[in-house]
């Protein structure tokens, strides 16, 4: 069986657009994804909203520096085939470090964890996809267009940013941005079509980089 860890943010929790509240279990990218897939593979999620690459949120309950929490993650559910990141979104908060450069930069240190992480003898290090988030949309949302205020076109670069490290540090890369939209109710978040539409088509790319 083929062992799949997903570490993610509100996008992969499930945050519906506008709403503090969870999508339904079968709407979950990861989910779908899963069913996707079939019994022979076994997928774990560690969604936490608000969660950024390489960076502290101060205000938060809780660490969200994935940098200091994947470590511990990696070490819990070894031995893993596949470690797919999916995130960046927060990192372009204006108050954290507001442009796609940081989050690139984040995303980097997340793949050299990985990669260089010693879960135990004779366990390989999995391999790693890196999934550029969709781009932020322009919403009445009034928080969060504060809360992104001057971003969207940060986001626009994220996926250049992103495929360049994948190549620089020989791991696999997806663009959802090429299969799924944000919600203008908020800007940042996935409505049920769009969070489907990824679970959709990352099953297919995981297949192949686990052949």
């Amino acid at each position: 069986m083929k062992k799949i860890l997903i570490y993610g943010d509100s996008l992969t929790w499930g945050s519906v657009p506008g709403f503090p509240k969870q999508h339904p279990r079968d709407v979950l990218w990861q989910n779908v994804m899963a069913v996707e897939l079939g019994d022979d593979y076994e997928v774990t999620t560690d969604g936490l909203r608000g969660r950024l690459t390489a960076y502290d949120e101060n205000l938060a309950d809780c660490n969200r520096n994935a940098s200091q929490t994947l470590p511990t993650a990696l070490y819990s559910y070894a031995p893993l085939d596949l470690v797919i990141l999916f995130l960046g979104t927060n990192d372009m908060q204006p108050h954290i470090a507001g442009t796609s450069i940081a989050a690139m930069q984040g995303m980097r240190r997340l793949v050299t964890i990985v990669q260089n992480h010693f879960a135990g003898p004779d366990i390989e290090n999995p391999k790693v996809l890196i999934v550029s988030p969709p781009k932020l949309c322009k919403t009445n949302d009034e928080f969060y267009t504060g809360f992104f205020a001057g971003t969207i076109e940060q986001s626009y670069k994220l996926a250049e940013y992103y495929e360049q490290i994948a190549q620089e540090k020989n791991c696999s890369f997806f663009d959802a941005g090429s299969v799924a939209q944000t919600s203008p109710i908020d800007g940042v978040h996935l409505d049920a079509e769009n969070t489907i539409n990824i679970g959709k088509a990352l099953a297919p790319i995981v297949e192949d980089i686990l052949k």
